[in-house]
């Protein structure tokens, strides 16, 4: 049953991350990438300044906080890439490059967190391997700016997401919440005064919506973290490929080709299969426990 709780969370998860994708598209390059990540995380923080006390100030020996510190930062510097990579590549692509993340976790949940791949497990992982691969098909004539910048961002969601886990087993999910957002906003902060640009009335407003889903986003990851391994949910988070693409079709006339459909398809139908395998193996252990 927890699983199956786990991967309705990764779903709602990535709807509400998609959405935020599509908001920061919006925006776009008005607004440099760090200025808008820091207004976007600080609008969060303002929310939690009570918890934020009572977490950094009054509860000075409070244990795991490298491991607090450590995602706060790592997230904050994929945070400022990402926003940079959403103002100049479309929607789906920046979804596509996202999918390195999840291959990323779970081969360090594998080495790291100990955690078991199932032949089911890693046959999904390829094949969502591969569905990413088609989406994006890498040419010779190498890698846009813009691009780079999400690739790069992989890697430092991946460790935010690994320390996650880590922290998800002893820390409450709001603590885990809170501490990123109050981490996020002091890494940015030094990037937002060198490349300040005051933002209009409007643009203030639109990064409040990002901050609310975003908020909401990590909260129902975090739940989704607490309920099962990472070598459930995070196949599940390849279903925000079909909210960004729906998103970018609709509101920005982004074209969806054969290639990318094919992709997508093999995410999204990898995926449902990691969701039957991991309810069907649930189901199995009830079962002997009922018997036992």
């Amino acid at each position: 049953m927890k699983n199956i709780q786990a991967i309705f969370w990764m779903v709602v998860t990535t709807l509400l991350f998609a959405i935020v994708t599509g908001i920061v598209r919006y925006i776009g390059s008005d607004i440099p990438a760090p200025v808008a990540a820091f207004i976007r995380y600080i609008i969060s923080t303002i929310f939690f300044i009570p918890l934020i006390v009572k977490m950094f100030i009054l509860e000075r020996n409070k244990n795991n906080r490298q491991f607090y510190w450590a995602r706060g930062l790592a997230h904050g510097f994929g945070v400022i890439l990402w926003f940079f990579a959403m103002a100049r590549i479309p929607v789906s692509e920046v979804t596509a490059i996202g999918y390195i993340t999840p291959i990323f976790v779970s081969i360090a949940a594998f080495i790291f967190l100990k955690e078991k791949f199932s032949a089911s497990i890693i046959g999904a992982l390829v094949i969502c391997m591969i569905g990413m691969i088609i989406i994006i098909r890498p040419t010779a004539s190498g890698i846009a700016t813009g691009q780079l910048s999400m690739v790069i961002a992989t890697l430092f969601f991946a460790a935010s997401y690994i320390l996650a886990k880590k922290l998800s087993s002893t820390e409450s999910t709001l603590e885990i919440l809170v501490a990123l957002n109050f981490i996020v906003t002091i890494t940015l902060a030094p990037f937002a005064v060198v490349f300040w640009v005051t933002p209009s009335l409007q643009d203030v407003l639109f990064l409040g919506i990002v901050a609310l889903f975003a908020t909401a986003g990590h909260f129902t990851m975090t739940m989704a973290l607490k309920l099962a391994p990472i070598t459930i949910t995070q196949p599940i988070s390849y279903v925000q490929i079909v909210w960004a693409s729906c998103i970018g079709f609709i509101f920005f006339e982004e074209t969806i080709s054969l290639w990318f459909s094919i992709g997508a398809s093999l995410i999204i139908l990898s995926s449902a299969y990691v969701t039957y395998t991991s309810s069907k193996q649930n189901k199995n252990i009830n079962n002997l426990v009922a018997k036992d």
